[in-house]
């Protein structure tokens, strides 16, 4: 592996970009200059090549230009936002002279400026797939540029593992260059078969840092901890301000907290992802006059340079989507950010002077940072992927991901998919999968608008993009037939550029829409083809809980108009993966669930314990997922489903068990190896082997905990192992008196209880088996209390037995207490009265 690491030289290929920009370009020197020779030659030479370079050193913007020259083709440059993608491209033209869409041009979702002049791309990672799949040789593509690839996102992960195969099967000739910031280089670079490594050292300008001298206390809100110190940063230090927050609730909370508190000159201005382009592009612009305080979420990390900014404040945190395979919903989670993306966000104070970057956290609170974020792969809802790879027409083992897709995530996807009638039984694609993957939306969403046509492109949209009614400060409900109605009449709750984007991207959308296999489809029904696993019945007693068809629970206020509605479709909720929170939803009629899913709508007869009844219950169900449609009374249940049923109770209650069983039990768990194991846990796991046929109709608890499982215990045994079992550990002895007195072998010694007087005549002590192991005597008192235990009979008679018989004569005269005990006979037998 190569390593290049060059600070001074003035590179042929930065030669050429000064030529192109003339002699303002000469001017504007940056970090990346010195190492682009040593990129072009890696790729030149090795078809490919990692470039660690930390923010600000000008790789997005200069790479591109400094390898055109060299590349036959287009170079397709990924970027992992749509503002990134685009104030890239419009950079790089503006230092080639142009307008954006002529040597340099974007391609993203609703927006594109290429032409037939195009020779440098900028994508978002997206686009690269869809282009592999429908063109796997990427003819006229010379080269394929990754960058922030640090960001680890679930497209970027893909695309490269694509690209590889493309390289090794069709395409040797495609130079690949994977560019970051603060991603370990090593692993990329041995994925990519030993690639150099080109490291640039060195940032544009130094950035001092600040931590807080104390924790913020628990009791302050994140949103005024970062005003105060937005507030404190702008009055020590000079120029503008980039303040990182998880999201746009936390932006405009603490936009509403800086009002009347920054100085006049100072303007606020907020940059999150779902904002119009116009704006975005207002807060990265350079001020006409004063300073600015940019309020961004982690869109403004990497690839944009925000004019004059000299001061980051980090809040400290980032928001991320955490999907739960096993209830197949994501939530957004907002946890510490770690070590590289701090290191990143404090990149932007020294992009263009020296610049100082404020932490909402303490230098000692630093070291628990994580030192880097993770992949997206391994956190994300991997439906797509799996779409995508089966469209490919790969097993994600067939392909070299950087991290490989967690399995189980994998299956839920895959399992989803056939219920969408995109993959078929072996999880090859099906036709329609194919139309689904060919649309820009998730494949529920696709699966809808396929099914249901153009009218389905409203809910498509509303659904593909943020909820209208978010941070409208005004109580809008779950409703989603509300937010609906919002596209085509005025409502206050809702956000008007939310409202546009949405039917802009309705409008997109309807031309994509399959021919309606299903008509006149109610909101409700359209949302249950996306979400079939959501459809939601109430639960009883409640009006506001439900159980949802793929199993999992979820719950609304109690005051939301759509509570008491029996069925719902749930579209969005927070995730929690208990009970989430229905954040939108419509209802459903039960003709519509009949007739969508009748094909998965059966009669299941079950017989079960009831736990609150304590007993088995014998039902017929109707059921669509796991939800009871209809519930019946099973009054012929068969005797063995019964008996299943009654397994179950015994699961819960625990095994019944009597003396006898004990007793049993103890003496088979002193044989061998070769003799079945009946301990508790053994026992319980194999419940349907041994004592199934032996519950003879139980049915009720108090039925269960009388039952004597003896005989279930001895059935275990063949004819063999209990002749064995009864010579060696028998269950009695037999006494003088020829009464059978059972062993209780549970304790470290076998032992039975007898009368004294029942043990006269006795001269050697009781043993048991071939052993002859002594047994533990329990003598006791005609009244049967216990007077005396022993493990040596003759000795207790020359020893102890007379202080006995001085007590026991007073007590029990009626009783025999001879003087040598070793000549009496054995009795249970009191004196008749008066002799």
């Amino acid at each position: 592996m190569w390593h290049f690491e060059h600070f001074a030289h003035t590179s042929i290929a930065t030669l050429f970009l000064w030529a192109a920009m003339g002699d303002k370009g000469a001017m504007d020197r940056l970090p990346i200059d010195d190492v682009l020779d040593d990129v072009v030659a890696a790729v030149m030479s090795a078809g490919r090549v990692v470039l660690m370079a930390p923010p600000g050193a000008g790789k997005t913007t200069r790479v591109p230009l400094a390898l055109l020259p060299h590349i036959t083709g287009r170079i397709l440059m990924l970027e992992p936002r749509r503002l990134a993608a685009r104030a890239a491209a419009e950079r790089m033209a503006q230092t080639l002279g142009e307008a954006a869409g002529e040597t340099v041009g974007y391609r993203m979702r609703g927006a594109s400026k290429v032409s037939k002049a195009t020779r440098i791309e900028v994508v978002t990672e997206g686009i690269l797939t869809r282009m592999l799949q429908s063109d796997p040789e990427l003819r006229g593509v010379g080269c394929v540029i990754f960058d922030e690839f640090h960001e680890r996102s679930l497209n970027a992960d893909f695309g490269l593992a694509l690209i590889q195969e493309v390289r090794g099967a069709l395409r040797d000739d495609l130079a690949v260059v994977v560019m970051s910031a603060t991603l370990d280089a090593d692993p990329v670079a041995a994925l990519l078969d030993g690639a150099p490594v080109v490291v640039s050292e060195g940032r544009a300008f130094p950035v001092e840092t600040r931590w807080l001298s104390a924790p913020v206390p628990k009791t302050t809100r994140l949103e005024q901890a970062v005003a105060d110190l937005v507030v404190e940063a702008v009055a020590a230090e000079d120029g503008s301000a980039l303040v990182f927050l998880p999201g746009e609730g936390e932006i405009r909370r603490v936009e509403a907290l800086l009002k009347g508190r920054v100085p006049a000159d100072c303007a606020v201005r907020p940059l999150f992802g779902a904002m119009k382009f116009t704006e975005q592009r207002a807060a990265i612009a350079p001020c006409e006059t004063g300073r600015k305080i940019v309020l961004a979420t982690a869109i403004a990390e990497t690839s944009l340079t925000i004019e004059d900014v000299r001061i980051v404040v980090d809040a400290g945190r980032a928001r991320r989507a955490r999907f739960d395979a096993a209830s197949g919903m994501s939530r957004l989670v907002t946890e510490r950010v770690s070590k590289a993306e701090a290191e990143q966000r404090r990149g932007r104070a020294g992009r263009v002077s020296a610049g100082v970057c404020y932490r909402l956290w303490t230098k000692g609170e630093e070291g628990a940072l994580a030192a880097f974020p993770p992949a997206e792969i391994e956190t994300a809802d991997l439906t797509g992927l799996a779409l995508e790879l089966a469209m490919w027409g790969a097993n994600e083992s067939d392909l070299a991901f950087l991290t490989a897709p967690p399995i189980g995530a994998l299956a839920e996807a895959r399992a989803l998919l056939h219920g969408l009638e995109a993959l078929d039984a072996g999880h090859h694609i099906t036709a329609h999968g194919r139309a689904l993957a060919a649309m820009p939306l998730h494949p529920r969403l696709a699966h809808m608008l396929q099914k249901a046509g153009p009218k389905a492109a409203d809910l498509a949209a509303l659904l593909n993009e943020r909820d209208p009614f978010i941070g409208s400060g005004r109580s809008a409900g779950v409703d989603l037939a509300a937010r609906i109605a919002a596209l085509s009449r005025v409502d206050s709750r809702a956000d008007r550029g939310a409202v546009e984007r949405i039917k802009q991207e309705a409008k997109r959308l309807r031309p994509m829409a399959g021919d309606a296999e299903l008509h006149d489809l109610s909101l409700g029904a359209m949302a249950a083809l996306a979400y079939p696993d959501r459809v939601g019945l109430r639960r009883k007693g409640d009006q506001a809980r439900y159980v949802m068809s793929g199993g999992k629970g979820a719950m609304m206020d109690d005051a939301d108009a759509l509570a008491g509605a029996r069925l719902i479709v749930v579209t969005d909720t927070d995730g929690a993966p208990r009970e989430a929170r229905i954040r939108q939803a419509a209802q459903i009629s039960e003709a519509d669930v009949r007739a969508l899913f009748a094909d998965q709508i059966a009669w299941v007869d079950v017989c079960q314990w009831d736990k609150r009844a304590g007993r088995v219950v014998a039902r017929k169900r109707e059921m669509f997922g796991a939800l009871c449609l209809d519930d019946r009374q099973w009054p012929d249940a068969p005797k063995e489903a019964v008996a299943r049923g009654a397994l179950d109770g015994i699961r819960q209650i625990g095994l019944p068990w009597s003396a006898a069983a004990k007793r049993f039990q103890a003496r088979v768990m002193l044989m061998g190896d070769d003799f079945p194991d009946v301990s508790e846990a053994a026992l319980m796991d194999s419940l349907e082997t041994w004592l199934l046929p032996h519950l003879k109709g139980a049915k009720s608890e108090a039925a269960l905990r009388a039952l004597d499982t003896t005989e279930a215990l001895r059935a275990m045994l063949d004819w063999d192992q209990m002749s064995r079992l009864d010579r060696a550990v028998p269950a009695a002895w037999t006494s003088p008196m020829g009464r059978k007195l059972p062993i209780d072998y549970s304790g470290e010694n076998p032992e039975i209880t007898a009368r004294l007087q029942e043990m006269f005549g006795t001269t050697t002590h009781p043993t048991v088996g071939a052993r002859r192991v002594p047994l533990r005597v329990t003598l006791t008192s005609p009244a049967h209390r216990p007077v005396q235990v022993t493990m040596d009979i003759p000795a207790f008679w020359t020893t102890s037995y007379a202080d006995v018989r001085k007590d026991m004569r007073g007590k029990y005269p009626r009783h025999p207490w001879p003087e040598d005990p070793t000549q009496a006979d054995p009795t249970l037998r009191a004196k008749p009265r008066g002799t």
